[in-house]
């Protein structure tokens, strides 16, 4: 069961129910398709566009999430499910041999950002590093006491055009008025440690997100709410600034109020969202935006330079279900223009089931696109084949 301002709502699996919210009916969805393996035949549906090909380059990581390439080649893969992190050699576009263990022991070790040699490698609480060079790796803590993980455990990190790192924080819930006043929030802090300030808050879980690498602006993809409807609230791609409020939990979009949660911190809620910053662009709600990057490879034709791409690792809280793939975003004079769909979709038998939950993305030295499937233990790799346009 499920209380919500005041109501009790029964929840069954693959049903819906139904919210009264303000004299309007709000219709909420568990459907959770069953998961099948990846096969051969699966995944020569996968759609890409014309003189795209999809192979796979290493099968069996139990959860990979999320990825790093070394300039060898190497590459970095988080697995939160076993709290550690792996290392895969890469030749002619397949893993050469079995994934080597770097890193064990770290609470749901899942983000993962690598500059000059270091990897950096962030966990629920803290954040550790080690240089990659040493034939014995030492890892030490860079950042430590970050919040509990509640609902969102699993933290991203990134480094910025500054020198400095940034971690994702997400919310300790669904919707609720936060305690800890660094949940919901893009931290920032020193490589080496040090003090962390709150660079963005009102983020509900911005796990995606990066640096144009024109412009040098912060993008970040937000989820939603759930239990909002199957097409409310949307999915955010925000433009991210220091200082700035996105929001959540009482805006939404294009600074909506969420009319199913008041805070009582706040007694003028529409006031309040209108000093919020809106979000740029707004996608399909539930898709579950996991990895963001931007594309700074050069195999790819010219029309996808700096253009970004998006893991949407799929809804569990809509009819019919969404996402499943990885969408590309469009990018003209460094502002966002539109999405469209790129890899996708897993979904099958009517989306009844899918063969694969997208989780990461990376950009291999050769310029193909790796995306991480944390269902089925697969890492794909999209290369570009066809003529140049």
């Amino acid at each position: 069961m499920i209380a919500l301002r005041g109501l009790t709502i029964a929840v069954v699996l693959c049903g819906g129910l139904v919210l009264p919210a303000f004299g309007a009916e709000v219709l909420g969805h568990n459907v959770r398709p069953e998961r099948r393996d990846a096969t051969e035949d699966q995944i020569r549906q996968l759609q890409v566009p014309p003189g795209f090909t999809v192979d796979v380059l290493a099968r069996n990581l139990g959860n990979p999430r999320m990825m790093a390439v070394a300039d060898d080649g190497m590459v970095y893969v988080s697995r939160p499910g076993s709290d550690d992190v792996v290392a895969l050699k890469v030749r002619e576009g397949r893993a050469d041999g079995p994934p080597r263990p770097v890193l064990s022991g770290l609470d749901k070790a899942h983000g993962l950002a690598l500059v000059r040699g270091r990897l950096y490698v962030a966990g629920v609480k803290k954040v550790v590093a080690a240089d990659l060079g040493s034939s014995t790796l030492e890892w030490r803590t860079v950042v430590d006491g970050l919040p509990d993980g509640g609902q969102h455990g699993r933290r991203t990190i990134g480094i910025g055009p500054d020198g400095l790192l940034y971690i994702s924080i997400g919310s300790s819930c669904n919707t609720c008025d936060e305690t800890n006043p660094e949940h919901a929030t893009l931290l920032k802090a020193p490589l080496d440690g040090g003090a962390r300030t709150v660079f963005a808050r009102g983020l509900r879980n911005t796990i995606g997100f990066a640096w144009h690498p024109d412009t040098r602006e912060l993008w970040g993809m937000d989820h939603g709410s759930d239990w909002r409807g199957d097409d409310q609230p949307p999915e955010e791609l925000n433009r991210l600034v220091d200082g700035g409020d996105y929001g959540w939990p009482l805006c939404f979009g294009d600074r909506q109020p969420d009319p199913l949660f008041d805070s009582q911190k706040v007694q003028d809620k529409a006031a309040h969202c209108r000093q919020t910053v809106a979000a740029t662009l707004r996608y399909q709600a539930h898709s579950a935006p996991i990895a963001m990057v931007f594309y700074t490879g050069t195999q790819f034709p010219a029309e996808y330079r700096h253009d970004a791409f998006v893991a949407m690792r799929g809804s569990w809280n809509r009819q019919p279900p969404t996402g499943y793939k990885v969408v590309r975003i469009r990018f003209k004079d460094g502002r966002p223009t539109g999405f469209e769909d790129f890899l996708g979709t897993f979904l099958i038998e009517g989306g009844a089931a899918h063969f694969g939950r997208v989780a990461g993305l990376a950009v291999a030295n050769d310029g193909a696109l790796l995306v991480s499937d944390d269902t089925n233990g697969v890492i794909y790799r999209v290369a570009y084949s066809g003529p140049p346009r």
